[in-house]
């Protein structure tokens, strides 16, 4: 700042020199009896001299070919840029490799472990009469499909399983997507459209994300869970606002968080909803098949009338222990996706031994209600265990099959948190054979979310293998969070 003062004020005595010497009287002319000042006379050379550049013809140097060797060193010398950025130290994932069927008990590196990091929430993984129907499945109809539904791939299986699901949640029809994770993002974007707004839970995982960003829609998140903060964004986007009116408008949730295990107040969401005017696209990956008396989902949980939700999607990896994943809803909702959703028009169908699976899975809920008792009942006992971790606490819901332990005290930076995290799963699977994982986080990946150890609670686990990975994580986490208590 001192040095650009007085370069600042010499400029401005040499401009009030030449503005005196031109507006002297001797800088003036007279041509043709008008009187012209110097600054006219230097503003017509300048515009001369532009003049003169811009009509120039732009300087080509002579044409002279490259020899045979001067194009061989350049080709030597050329490096190419990396496709993908250098992968940092630390960052590669080196996981487990699980050698046997992911039952509540698993082998990985040939020792038998319990197994909390496999979403199989009803226990299914095994069973006898699923996998004796997936046999006769693949003996009738082989292994893939090798079309899409649109063009020779729909199997009348397909259309059991869309029926089975609708009927077993009390909705008018459904449709099946060959891949869980991608439902989801395959259904914002065939809903909602550029100038459309979605408000959204900023909880929500990365393939609600993913959705969220195909639709290139509006996207205004409000604060994880936190209804008041739902309530007030949704009173800033319509409060006197005429065009909010005539655009499409959606709030975007999930049943059961899989960042948190939250569970959403889905009777405060629907109130919401109806008086804001807005549509509800839910997504129920870790509810369905969890939560409610019969294991029909989040509506059935609060009692709610499902109808009042315009959207549900849902994995079948997890509760019905088989893959893809469906979306159910009015038939109106459901027929638009036959065209206009990319995940179900271009990939080739579920194949038909899975769509059996997920037919069976249902089957074996509705004749065996007890399985959803023993779960909630691991549940609770699991958080009873692990209440009074050091370092740690728990901040899922009571309900939620997936019981989240996130640090008492962040070190305040998300790498470091982790790498504790890690440290606490690795010891736990190395020292007691018990198999947990970390919430890792992609670089895609935008929640903001405190990580932690995420346990998948199982029907099939028993109280000892509860009590042994509730005496392993406080063991633990009481060494290496020694400094952070």
């Amino acid at each position: 700042m001192d040095m650009a003062l007085p370069i600042v004020n010499a400029t401005t005595a040499v401009l009030a020199r030449v503005s005196a010497a031109f507006n002297a009287p001797l800088a003036r002319a007279v041509v043709f009896g008008v009187h012209i000042d110097g600054h006219l006379v230097v503003e017509g050379l300048l515009i001369a001299v532009i003049v003169f550049q811009l009509s120039r013809k732009s300087y080509k140097p002579p044409k002279k070919p490259l020899s045979e060797k001067e194009v061989d060193e350049l080709c030597d010398e050329w490096e190419p840029e990396p496709l993908c950025p250098p992968i940092k130290e630390g960052a590669r994932i080196e996981a487990p490799i699980v050698e046997s069927a992911a039952g509540p008990h698993t082998t990985i590196d040939g020792k038998e472990v319990v197994n909390f990091a496999s979403a199989n929430y009803l226990g299914l993984i095994g069973n006898e009469k699923i996998t004796d129907s997936c046999v006769g499945s693949l003996e009738k109809y082989g292994v893939g499909s090798c079309g899409p539904r649109g063009f020779y791939g729909t199997i009348d299986v397909h259309l059991d399983c869309e029926a089975k699901i609708a009927n077993f949640l009390g909705t008018p029809d459904s449709i099946l997507y060959s891949y869980g994770i991608s439902t989801i993002f395959s259904v914002i974007p065939a809903f909602c459209k550029k100038g459309d707004i979605i408000v959204a839970d900023e909880g929500v995982h990365w393939a609600v994300q993913n959705g969220l960003y195909l639709s290139r829609s509006t996207v205004v998140y409000f604060k994880h869970n936190d209804m008041a903060s739902l309530a007030s964004t949704l009173e800033k986007l319509t409060r006197r606002n005429k065009r909010t009116e005539n655009i499409r408008r959606y709030i975007v949730v999930e049943s059961i968080y899989q960042n948190s295990g939250q569970i959403a107040p889905l009777d405060e969401i629907i109130k919401l909803k109806e008086k804001y005017r807005f549509r509800v696209i839910l997504e129920e990956s870790h509810s369905f098949g969890v939560l409610g008396k019969s294991g029909r989902g989040l509506a059935e949980q609060y009692g709610v009338p499902i109808d009042k939700i315009d959207i549900i999607t849902a994995g079948m990896g997890n509760a019905l222990a088989t893959d893809g994943g469906f979306c159910t809803g009015s038939a109106r909702v459901v027929d638009h996706q036959r065209l206009s959703s990319a995940g179900y028009v271009f990939s080739a169908s579920l194949p038909p031994y899975l769509a059996t699976a997920a037919v069976s899975a249902v089957n074996y809920l509705e004749e065996n209600p007890l399985v959803l008792a023993n779960l909630r009942s691991n549940v609770a006992l699991l958080h009873k265990g692990l209440s009074g971790t050091p370092g740690l606490e728990i901040s899922s819901h009571l309900l939620s099959p997936i019981v989240f332990l996130k640090l008492k005290k962040s070190s305040g930076s998300l790498a470091t948190d982790l790498d504790l995290l890690e440290t606490i799963a690795d010891q736990a699977l190395k020292e007691d054979s018990v198999f947990v994982v970390a919430s890792k986080r992609s670089t895609l990946d935008r929640c903001k979310l405190p990580v932690g150890i995420r346990l998948f609670v199982s029907a099939g686990h028993t109280e000892s293998d509860i009590s042994k990975v509730c005496s392993s994580l406080k063991r633990i986490s009481a060494s290496v969070l020694s400094d952070h208590v």
